[in-house]
């Protein structure tokens, strides 16, 4: 498409999660790795299926599925953020986690706290539904005027009815000032923003299930324009309450059995998760200038509509491929080379249909029929997540990419036929295998998602580098060391990990804890304990559990042990006081291989995806020696066994089972473990070779491929057979001699293997069996180590002759002698070519070498054979013979790494510790840890008072605004004497006026329901009301003493400070007015922090012991200018006697220690007096008018004729009209109507001062 624009490359560098089963990144990447399903029945947080669930799809108001997705509960520290903890209730969790998420995206790319950038241009875009949770019990809330019009009309009293409805509205969260923030969707990237201090962009989208990815396209093109310079992006959903099941329940989306099956025969609909998907995206070449990690880069965004179809929610086939072939045309790749496809997979059996039609459609004329297309769907993991269903399926294939791993989707092991998939471009991977690389291109895999309203998205990602980059830990597996100089220091260290961990347990901690440990570890130690931790539950508190029971475990044994030197049960190594000895690797031969063999231990450390990498580049065939060991997943049994079939052929199993061999060494001296001598069975010899450094990594594949192929080549002639027997090798000889079987191996005294012709091996077995020793027939596919391969020696010794073959000091044991090797060249490429046809003696070789000192043995290498027959030879002396692959493939990989290393340990050898895992971040203590869960936070206070709940109908007009209104928390109501004069009268009035105007300013202050940006306006008027009731108060007062002492205020010059006046606490009583403010003697300062802590921490939610005098209102406790009056509101009516803090001096007031400081009078001497606050020239000349219209009889009137004045001039009736209204917000007045509005009262009050045009 000549017209295409130039592609600008978009790169992934940091990931941030919430995720059913996984909070956190390396949660989520352990569930996708190792498989879990995180599909669980309804948690209690969420709702009842006792109250909603019925099996009758048609019941109405009920729900017939009750399983789903459920993020599992975060620790929250709403001080981190700066967030009250009072507000959560008022705050929907998809904001609070999304939060939490963005903060660990922005702290996994690195730009949290240890690199700065340009937070101007940084931006949020995510995708949420426009409903969120909160709305839903904030809405029904406002349902009791039907709930009392239903009581009254089935004649339930008065006094029980408003009972009822109380006891019902306690049941919702109440309204408050942060309600309606705390509910928008479009706040969510609007808090991460304000939080975290951006800039940028800040939106939200919503294009239903296809939102998150809707999102990332925007954010591609922000970048892609050089709007923005990093955006975060992703999707948000905590939305699965009995709400969003009831929508999903009435559209038959849901599964009946409670599972979600993508592509699968059993698949028969969705059950829905929660989740929050975060992604930190920056243009590539401004990535890679900067240095960052780079998960995946995002080549190319389709995106469609379906356009006109028979209903809203259906799939069509033509709307996705437009989005698919626009993807693949925006990135300009081929769909041929792309290997995985996340699909939106929800387990609809229609949606998977449509959307499998058109994949297969834009994928069937490109890819080849020899390597298909995995495909899948995280969502049999964790549901269908909705608005973070996108998200969900970028990271994971952002993971796959980076770590080379295809990933497994879950429930799918029969296909549903329908789909015919054994015919298309594609197969279901349905395990984790390791992704090895194409010399035609790099790794490339395709994302879907698709929302109601026909919203088609598909992203194209592309790997960024083609080596493995990082080990990709998973947490799945912690290693626990300890050492000391005595036992019981020993013993004592495990007591105090203990007590450490059964304290404050949590995965997190246990990690630290753990690492720790292995930091503190020394091998030189005459005391040595170590202990595996395997994590095989998902839940929190059932690992908990079990590593208690480890532990209790570990004492126990050690105990009961004490007198030993070495022993280890399960998952528990000690070591004491020994002489250590050498240390041997042993390499098995061809037999020991089978499919996926040191898969975990591939898919996870690069060094041995890099062995297996080389082990591809150097073996030529049609397809990669790695797909005959990790094939695509077999569709049958059949299959399967031609999939075994193939890989025991001598071709491919040698220099396969060299390769594996190869990285499991690599693994090794990753944590310093090197031999002292090597040795192999049979094959083996060539790896023992490499492994004692007498060769390199090419040699070693290259002659593997050799030896292999000319086995293979000169078997073709005869069918041979080898066949293991559990005998003495004494016994063995008349069978040889009956049948003409050759004894090829010696393994130990008991154990020996026959080869021969295949009928001749099937002679011998008979003969076994009737003389009641044990045999099998080995997987092998000739009679090694007979004539039978005798063509073959030649043609491997001519390709050793060119190998590049070095003694060195570390000797490698002959199968053939028993002995070390020879250092001479030529008799070097002798033995190692005639071995192939000679007897493997491996119990004098194990003899031999234990005669020169090995002590410890470790087979290396696919199963655990060799380790066995070493114990049987060795029977009755000292020594360790262990295995890295211990469960020969049964058991997770790094389960047996780590009990090998903790093997090796336990004996008194180094193991470099510091390479196990990712070094953990320590716990930083948390003022406050309230968990969160994707259901809303409510405080679980009993008996909670919601305020003023609902009036009941005797109190009418609703909508009328009274200007009298009675405060919740009344002012200081000291009594004071007024001076004795003939103006009594009058200053008894003004003090009632007084009086009636801060109880109204306050009410004000207190009452706001209104937005945050409406009580700052409000709060302005309420500073000029109270400017205009002292002033006319004064005037009142005339030259009375008293009057000398009234605080006066000063409006800005300009146009009032909105923000300034919602910040000040205009507080004041009448002691203040007749007497000036003393600071507070010191003694009393303890109970003004006192007080003031308490104070703060009853209207935020704060325990008193999390709050600090040095923090800061706002950016740590998240105290805005509306509790900051409430704050002050109930410290005056503790404290009465307390100073006035003036409005211009409260803004500098940042800390609580500076209110204390001020209050207690300590901050530069006394607290500032109220008298000595600059007059505003402007005020003075109204205050001089006011007295005189005051003297006129003016005063009483001036209310009532204003309002009238605003009626008639607006059209509002009388009685909507309060003073506290906003004149611009509230009534709509500008500039031009007031100017009206105050000509006209001069025409009605003729007396009335002029206001000045800079004051108005």
């Amino acid at each position: 498409n000549k017209s295409r624009k130039e592609n600008i490359p978009v790169a992934i560098i940091g990931i941030g999660c919430l995720f059913p089963g996984s909070a956190g990144l390396k949660e989520f990447w352990r569930l996708l790795f190792q498989g879990k399903d995180a599909i669980t029945d309804v948690p209690g947080t969420h709702w009842s299926p006792e109250d909603y669930f019925d099996d009758d799809p048609a019941r109405p108001d009920h729900v017939y599925c009750k399983r789903g997705g459920f993020i599992p509960p975060v620790l929250f520290d709403p001080s981190e953020f700066g967030i009250p903890p009072a507000s959560m209730e008022a705050t929907d969790s998809s904001q609070l986690l999304a939060l939490i998420a963005a903060k660990s995206a922005l702290e996994d790319s690195g730009y949290f706290n240890n690199k700065s950038f340009n937070r101007d241009r940084t931006g949020a875009i995510l995708g949420a539904t426009g409903t969120q949770e909160l709305s839903i019990p904030l809405g029904s809330r406002l349902g009791h005027p039907k709930w009392r019009k239903a009581l009254y009309d089935s004649g339930i009293s008065q006094e029980k009815a408003e009972e009822i409805i109380e006891k019902i509205s306690g049941s919702f969260v109440p309204w408050q000032e942060n309600s309606f923030p705390g509910l928008l969707g479009n706040v969510i990237a609007g808090r991460i923003c304000n939080r975290l201090d951006l800039g940028g962009t800040n939106c939200v989208v919503d294009a239903a299930c296809a939102s998150s990815l809707s999102a990332v396209h925007l954010a591609v093109m922000e970048l892609a324009t050089g709007r923005t310079d990093m955006v975060i992006t992703g999707g948000v959903d905590a939305l699965n309450d009995i709400f969003m099941h009831m929508c999903f329940s009435k559209t038959r989306i849901l599964s009946p059995t409670g599972d979600i099956r993508p592509f699968s025969k059993d698949a028969d609909g969705t059950v829905l998760g929660e989740g929050i998907g975060i992604l930190v995206l920056k243009r590539l070449a401004d990535a890679e200038k900067d240095g960052d990690k780079i998960y995946a880069v995002i080549k190319g965004i389709g995106t469609s509509s379906d356009g006109k179809a028979q209903s809203i929610y259906a799939p069509r086939k033509e709307g996705q491929i437009k989005a698919l072939k626009l993807a693949y045309d925006d990135a300009d790749i081929d769909p041929s080379t792309v290997e995985l496809i996340e699909a939106h997979g929800t387990g609809t059996r229609v949606g998977d249909q449509v959307e499998f039609q058109a994949l297969t459609e834009v994928f069937e004329n490109t890819c080849r029929k020899i390597r298909k297309c995995a495909i899948g769907s995280v969502k049999s993991m964790i549901g269908h997540t909705k608005a973070a269903a996108g998200s969900a399926g970028l990271i994971k294939a952002a993971l796959s990419v980076y770590h080379k791993i295809f990933l497994p989707t879950l429930k799918a092991d029969i296909p549903d036929p329908s789909l015919k998939i054994s015919e298309s471009p594609f197969y279901l991977n349905r395990t984790r295998r390791p992704w090895f690389s194409r010399k035609e291109h790099p790794r490339r895999c395709g994302v879907s998602s698709f929302g109601f309203g026909g919203s088609n998205f598909h992203a194209v990602l592309e790997e960024y580098r083609e080596s493995k980059q990082a080990t990709a830990w998973d947490g799945s597996v912690e290693i626990i060391a300890f050492s000391a100089a005595t036992h019981s220091g020993l013993v004592k260290s495990v007591s105090d990990f203990k007590s450490v961990i059964e304290k404050d347990f949590s995965i997190e901690r246990l990690a630290f804890a753990a690492s720790e440990t292995r930091r503190g570890f020394s091998a030189e130690d005459p005391h040595r304990i170590l202990l595996v931790a395997e994590r095989e539950n998902q839940k929190e508190d059932a690992f908990s559990g079990k590593i208690k029971e480890l532990l209790d475990k570990c004492l126990e044994m050690m105990e009961k042990n004490r007198e030993k030197f070495l022993w280890n049960s399960n998952n528990i190594f000690y070591g004491g006081p020994a002489e250590k000895g050498k240390i041997a690797f042993v390499f098995p031969g061809q037999g020991s291989q089978y499919l996926d063999m040191g898969r975990d231990i591939v898919c996870i450390f690069p060094e041995a995806f890099e062995a297996m990498e080389n082990a591809n580049r150097i073996f030529s065939g049609g397809i990669l020696l790695t797909d005959y060991i990790y094939p695509v997943p077999a569709e049958n049994d059949d299959a399967k066994k031609f999939q075994e079939e193939r890989l025991r052929n001598t071709e491919f199993a040698q220099p396969a089972i060299g390769a594996v061999s190869m990285a499991m060494l690599e693994v090794l001296g990753k944590f310093g473990i090197q031999p002292d001598a090597a040795c192999g069975h049979s094959f083996g010899e060539l790896t023992a070779l490499y492994a004692a450094g007498w060769m390199d990594s090419k040699t070693l594949i290259r002659l593997s491929v050799s030896r292999g192929r000319h086995m293979a080549l000169s078997s073709l002639a005869g069918d041979g057979a080898m066949m293991a027997v559990n005998a003495p090798v004494s016994e063995l000889q008349s069978i040889t001699d009956a049948t003409g079987v050759v004894l090829a191996n010696i393994n130990s005294p008991d154990q020996a293997v026959l080869s021969g012709p295949a009928e001749s091996i099937k002679k011998a077995q008979i003969i076994c069996s009737e003389r009641g020793f044990p045999c099998r027939i080995l997987p092998v596919s000739a009679a090694f180590h007979t004539d039978h391969v005798k063509d073959a020696v030649k043609p491997f010794k001519k390709a050793l002759s060119g190998a590049g073959i070095s003694p060195t000091e570390i000797p490698v044991y002959s199968n053939t002698t028993g002995k070390p090797y020879p250092k001479d060249q030529k008799a070097i490429r002798k033995l190692l070519g005639e071995q192939l046809i000679n007897r493997v003696n491996f119990e004098n070789e194990i003899k031999s070498m234990f005669d020169s000192g090995i002590r410890t043995f470790i087979e290396i290498g696919p199963r655990s054979v060799l380790a066995g027959l070493i114990k049987t030879i060795l029977k009755g002396l000292k020594f360790n013979a262990f295995s890295m692959d211990s469960s020969s493939g049964k058991n997770f990989g790094l389960t047996d790494l780590a009990r090998l290393l903790c093997h090796i340990a336990s004996t008194g050898r180094h193991v470099d510790f510091s390479k196990w895992e990712q070094p953990p971040v320590k716990i930083e203590k948390r003022l406050m840890s309230i968990p969160l869960s994707g259901a809303n936070f409510m405080s679980r206070e009993e008996n909670k008072k919601t305020g003023g709940l609902y009036p009941q109908k005797e109190y009418p007009q609703y909508n009328k605004v009274k200007s009298e209104i009675k405060a919740e928390n009344p002012m200081s109501t000291y009594k004071i004497s007024a001076p004795t004069s003939d103006r009594s009268g009058l200053l008894e009035q003004a003090f009632k006026i007084v009086e009636q105007g801060l109880k109204t300013m306050q009410s004000l202050q207190l009452k706001t329901a209104e937005t945050h940006m409406k009580f700052l306006e409000t709060q302005a008027e309420a500073g000029r009301t109270l400017q205009k009731l002292i002033d006319n108060t004064r005037n009142y007062l005339g030259g009375s003493p008293l009057s000398e002492k009234i605080r006066t205020f000063s409006l800005d010059k300009d146009k009032p400070n909105v923000s300034g006046l919602a910040e000040q606490n205009i507080l004041i009583n009448p002691q203040n007015i007749s007497k000036k403010n003393d600071p507070v003697p010191p003694d009393k300062e303890n109970e003004i922090k006192n007080a003031l802590l308490s104070t703060v921490s009853e209207l935020t939610g704060y325990p008193v012991e999390t709050l600090g005098l040095e923090m800061d209102l706002e950016a740590d406790l998240g105290i805005d200018s509306i509790k900051r009056v409430e704050i002050f509101s109930s410290l005056e009516e503790k404290m009465p006697g307390l100073p006035s803090i003036p409005p211009e001096t409260i803004g500098s007031l940042k800390t609580l220690g500076k209110i204390i400081a001020y209050l207690s009078g300590v901050t530069s001497g006394n607290s500032p007096d109220i008298r000595e606050i600059p007059k505003n020239p402007a005020n003075e000349d109204i205050r001089h008018e006011s007295k005189h219209d005051a003297k006129k009889g003016f005063g009483d009137n001036i209310r009532n004729i204003l309002i009238e004045t605003v009626s008639h001039l607006t059209g509002y009736p009388v009685e909507t009209l309060g003073l506290e209204m906003d004149l611009e917000a509230d009534l709509g007045i500008d500039s031009i109507k007031r100017v009206e509005i105050f000509s006209s009262l001069e025409e009605k009050m003729p007396g009335l001062p002029s206001i000045p045009p800079e004051t108005i």
